[in-house]
């Protein structure tokens, strides 16, 4: 199935990304399309129309739209975090409901930064609140990926002195979603702020852990995205390997090939190195997901630091090595560094990832 999954996305990806990328948009249809064919939350269960995957399957998966293009690769992790979300945190039938709309070509966002809690969650002040048999979801979310193209936004907010997770409709009465204007990265991934104003909602529409603590309900949530994002690093990584290996074979200055100067050797090599390691990291990772490990979080914290900062050193190294051939719009590497270096910002910064890391790392050091 794999096989077949990873030849789907490259027969639809062809060779728009660049447009797409320039463009600061991807066709509705395309999404939809892949959507409906399960490919944008692939592990989600046969049960509700998905396809089973594990997580070392997504993950390949991942890493080979991250390849071919970072943007779509954004959404494949917003609607596999979307998914996950409503499959942990919900009853039987909103299990039943709504994964399989995201299985069926509806598309979803998930929102937690707000203007005032990027990397401090705890800070959060969106209320989900019950009111007249239903509830009421008041708040403004910043940075939201694939809000621009999204039917279903899930939410997290405060609720009743614990947190809450709401499905909102898109379309739903005080809704307002406006698009991030020329992001530096992942720019077709539909970035927007959601301001959410006194939306109504059935009370169907909160899910079961309400009240649970916010910081547990984000964590889960963001385990998931974490590891998404490093294999999406992955396959940054790798598009920028063959890109400079082809142009230093290729390409001659002074008499000889640019691989034959061993400054440029190096960074090949550096190149190389970095998209093993991030790989490796990125497996573990998985094998902790599939497993159900307790060392599941902490895996993934780590996968996404080392692949988002490999992949950021990574993509600078091939724009100096393809020079002018590689700084175009829309060129892969030229994509690649401006979508590498969000990485290192979003489901966690480098320093959030590096004091979770610390923090780890004393207390297991007794």
């Amino acid at each position: 199935m794999l096989e077949t999954l990873t030849a789907l996305v490259t027969e639809t990806v062809a060779d728009a990304a660049g447009e797409w990328d320039v463009a600061g948009e991807i066709p509705a249809g395309v999404l939809r399309g892949l959507g409906a064919k399960g490919v944008l939350c692939a592990e989600a269960a046969p049960e509700f129309g998905g396809l089973g995957l594990s997580g070392t399957e997504n993950g390949a998966l991942t890493a080979h739209t991250g390849t071919l293009c970072s943007s779509l690769r954004s959404v494949m992790t917003s609607q596999g975090m979307a998914a996950w979300t409503i499959q942990r945190f919900g009853d039987p039938a909103q299990r039943a409901r709504h994964i399989g709309r995201l299985t069926g070509g509806d598309l979803a966002a998930v929102a937690f930064s707000e203007p005032g809690a990027g990397s401090d969650l705890a800070a959060m002040t969106t209320e989900i609140r019950r009111e007249g048999g239903g509830i009421v979801v008041d708040g403004t979310k910043t940075w939201i990926t694939v809000a621009g193209y999204a039917d279903l936004i899930v939410v997290f907010g405060r609720h009743e002195g614990g947190g809450a997770v709401a499905l909102v409709p898109a379309s739903a009465p005080g809704v307002r979603v406006t698009r991030v204007p020329e992001p530096l990265g992942c720019r077709a991934a539909g970035h927007a702020t959601v301001v959410l104003d006194n939306v109504r909602l059935p009370e169907e529409n909160l899910l079961a852990v309400a009240g649970q603590p916010l910081a547990m309900l984000t964590t889960i949530a963001l385990t998931y995205g974490r590891l998404s994002v490093a294999w999406g690093c992955v396959g940054i990584l790798r598009a920028c390997l063959t890109a400079v290996a082809r142009h230093a074979a290729q390409r001659e200055q002074f008499g000889k090939p640019l691989l034959g100067h061993q400054l440029v050797a190096r960074h090949l090599a550096e190149l190389y190195a970095a998209e093993r390691t991030a790989t490796f990291a990125c497996e573990r990772a998985s094998r902790s997901w599939d497993s159900g490990s307790p060392e599941q979080v902490q895996a993934s914290v780590l996968a996404k630091h080392v692949a988002a900062g490999n992949a950021a050193r990574g993509a600078a190294s091939a724009v100096q090595v393809l020079a002018s051939a590689g700084a175009a719009g829309g060129h892969v590497v030229e994509r690649a560094y401006r979508d590498a270096k969000l990485m290192e910002v979003i489901e966690g910064s480098n320093e959030i990832c590096q004091l979770m890391l610390a923090e780890h790392a004393a207390s297991s050091a007794g």
